[in-house]
């Protein structure tokens, strides 16, 4: 396949352009901040917004366009509108985050979205991503082309900027503790990211995935009792744990990185992306995976 990848050069994106460019011709559109400097991959500098920029890219058809960076209004149909070339399938990478919050349901992908507003930068995010997903399916059907949205739920593994398990990883590795709520009955879902590049790979070409949304998530509820076990696999060492209550957390102001309530927490299903040929690695795997690379760095 001819993939143009937005994005790309971090974390989900960057494991993505790894693994597609091994068998296919990649191309990557970024500001060019972190140059990927891979000899199988073409590309280009410039800002996704910029229409003249976008009709000035040569090429004649994408099989698929795969956007990891799309986040506010207008950011898909820019694309769609600006690029001449005939366009196979368009891969918006979305969020969990886009279901409607407190239904204390297990969410498949056709139950209903946020439309709500929230304050804050998170919540800013979520209304971006929800309001993408209904661009998305407007602009492809303009286009003709098929759509795809995945949705990940908490994306872990080698390259991850966001403070989740490198907050524990150094914790572990400076301190040989960690701070564990105590009394948390938040539960939570995650994805290696390995796995969800997979999934978007052949979301790019499968029959099955045209006009499909999919979650990606593994089927285990984790706690943050059984995440703190798995992280001692991973890190094949035991490590103390600093035991705070979740009114002292939120107290102090502790940004740990999962829900630390039931009534904080969603849940999804995931069942529907192994049509895809999905399958989730254990989370001691991956997070022993995670902790070789992040010792490595």
């Amino acid at each position: 396949m001819k993939i143009l990848v937005i994005g790309g050069s971090y974390f989900f994106g960057k494991a993505f352009v790894e693994l597609a460019a091994s068998e296919n011709e990649v191309h990557v559109l970024n500001r060019g901040s972190r140059p990927l400097k891979d000899p199988r991959v073409r590309e280009y500098v410039m800002d996704r917004r910029d229409a003249a920029a976008l009709s000035s890219i040569p090429e004649r058809r994408f099989d698929a366009v795969v956007d990891f960076c799309a986040y506010g209004e207008g950011d898909i149909c820019t694309v769609t509108e600006n690029l001449r070339a005939e366009l196979g399938r368009y891969i918006f990478i979305s969020t969990c985050d886009v279901y409607r919050r407190g239904t204390g349901e297990v969410l498949g992908e056709d139950s209903p979205l946020e439309e709500r507003q929230f304050p804050g930068p998170e919540g800013a995010y979520i209304s971006g991503k929800a309001a993408l997903e209904r661009e998305l399916v407007c602009c492809c059907e303009r286009r003709g082309c098929g759509w795809v949205s995945l949705r990940p739920a908490f994306l872990y593994g080698p390259g991850n900027y966001a403070p989740r398990e490198g907050m524990y990883f150094q914790w572990i590795q400076t301190a040989g503790e960690i701070l564990h709520p105590s009394d948390a009955d938040g539960e939570f879902q995650m994805v290696y990211v390995r796995d969800a590049a997979r999934a978007a790979l052949s979301a790019c070409g499968s029959p099955l995935a045209r006009n499909r949304a999919y979650n990606l998530c593994g089927p285990e509820y984790l706690t943050y009792e059984s995440f703190a076990a798995a992280l001692e696999q991973a890190a094949g060492r035991s490590f103390a744990r600093v035991e705070l209550s979740v009114e002292e957390v939120q107290r102090r102001g502790i940004p740990l990185p999962f829900p630390l309530t039931r009534e904080e927490s969603m849940w999804y299903d995931g069942r529907r992306a192994l049509e895809l040929g999905v399958s989730y690695i254990p989370l001691a795997e991956g997070l022993g995976e995670t902790w070789t690379a992040w010792r490595s760095r």
